[in-house]
């Protein structure tokens, strides 16, 4: 009997079609704030009430948000004074925080996602897990895998600190593991809570306060696999393409630096004009092998880091209004969640794509993007294929 060859070995080892979105799932801690609320009580805690310019500056707010969640209540934050300081040594006490809540609220979309699937964790055989919130070993995928009743044996990659982008970077990675290991189940989860960014005003640091403004507590999770049973899988989304890229010109537009005082971010550049300048080269190199150069002819799922940024990709590519309704619904609703959002975008577009009936997951249209955006400045793109509702 003749011996299999290598490349009759990788070919059973790889999967026929491309990677699927089989479940999302979604999950925010339960402390709900109001953003017409927030400034009176984010100055009142941070003892930061004389500083009434900034407090005024602050009230005018065109974060375009109605409401985000947030771990941090009002009495762990007098637990932890040094949280409510602008610069001041507080890394153990978010720390011990983070290591302890991300997995948690990890776990939390995850058991959702798996509901859905309405398979055994057992099939899973790798897990994704990324986190802009704290770093810790064994790191929050290992936290998730007991807790959650995985196998010991499932592959697991931990993605810490890429930051807003992130969501586009970890389902580029599970389309590659999807494609490439035949009957591979990967579950992929976004977990962030913002307990390690949380910090006091400061009238010379203005780009800070946008922070504030903008960020909130969310996890997401899905499941990905190649050729599903079309018994018991229901598809939502198919991976055409994923590519990731630096902005030109854009060193330092975005940074974070983890330290005593715990992440602080930085916005030294004008981001939504980077973003809008180089946009439609990315939506180029992705669909012109397909043959779409019209881009109110896709769906889309974009990063929401700040209404500014959406706002001026849709002039500089004469989107219609309804283009970006799902991603600025989730920007109104949870705010923004770095590497999650796009998981509770694409969330909400299945869900409303069902309830009103329309012909696919991806608002009735067949092909569209998601992008992600952040430090870098960094950019992922990947092509999705929606799936007709009537499959579901």
């Amino acid at each position: 009997m003749a011996m299999a060859t290598v490349e009759e070995i990788r070919k059973a080892q790889r999967a026929q079609g491309p990677a699927t979105v089989l479940a999302i799932g979604t999950a925010t801690p339960p402390n709900c704030v109001f953003q017409a609320d927030y400034p009176d009580y984010y100055f009142r805690i941070t003892n930061s009430d004389h500083m009434t310019d900034l407090k005024h500056k602050f009230k005018r707010d065109k974060s375009m948000i109605k409401k985000r969640h947030m771990y941090l209540t009002e009495e762990i934050l007098k637990e932890n004074p040094n949280m409510c300081a602008y610069m001041a040594s507080s890394l153990d006490a978010r720390q011990d925080i983070v290591v302890v809540e991300v997995p948690k609220l990890g776990k939390e979309a995850a058991t959702k996602a798996i509901k859905e699937w309405g398979h055994p964790k057992s099939k899973i055989t790798h897990l994704v897990f990324c986190t802009t919130s704290g770093v810790d070993m064994p790191g929050a995928d290992y936290q998730l895998t007991k807790p959650l009743g995985l196998r010991p044996s499932v592959k697991r990659i931990m993605m810490y600190q890429q930051g807003c982008f992130a969501g586009g970077t970890v389902l580029r990675l599970a389309k590659d593991l999807a494609e490439n290991n035949k009957d591979a189940r990967v579950l992929v989860v976004c977990s962030e809570i913002t307990a390690v960014t949380f910090r006091g005003p400061s009238d010379t640091h203005l780009d800070s306060l946008v922070g504030q403004a903008l960020f909130a507590d969310g996890a997401g999770a899905v499941i990905i696999g190649a050729d599903p049973d079309s018994k018991t899988e229901r598809p939502l989304y198919q991976f055409v393409s994923a590519a990731q890229t630096i902005l030109p010109d854009s060193d330092g537009a975005i940074d974070g630096h983890l330290r005593e005082v715990g992440l602080t971010f930085h916005l030294l550049k004008d981001v939504p004009g980077l973003i809008s300048k180089n946009i439609e080269k990315s939506l180029v190199e992705a669909f012109s092998p397909i043959g779409i150069w019209d881009w109110n002819s896709i769906f889309w799922i974009a990063h929401p880091g700040g209404p500014a940024i959406l706002d001026q990709i849709e002039a500089k590519l004469g989107l219609k209004e309804d283009k970006l309704r799902a991603t600025r619904h989730v920007l109104s609703e949870f705010g923004n969640m770095s590497s999650a959002c796009v998981l509770f975008i694409m969330d909400e577009m299945r869900k409303k794509s069902l309830d009103q009936g329309m012909p696919t997951t991806g608002e009735g249209y067949e092909w569209g993007v998601l992008f992600g955006f952040g430090p870098g400045l960094t950019v992922e793109t990947v092509v999705l294929h929606s799936i007709p509702t009537r499959a579901n």
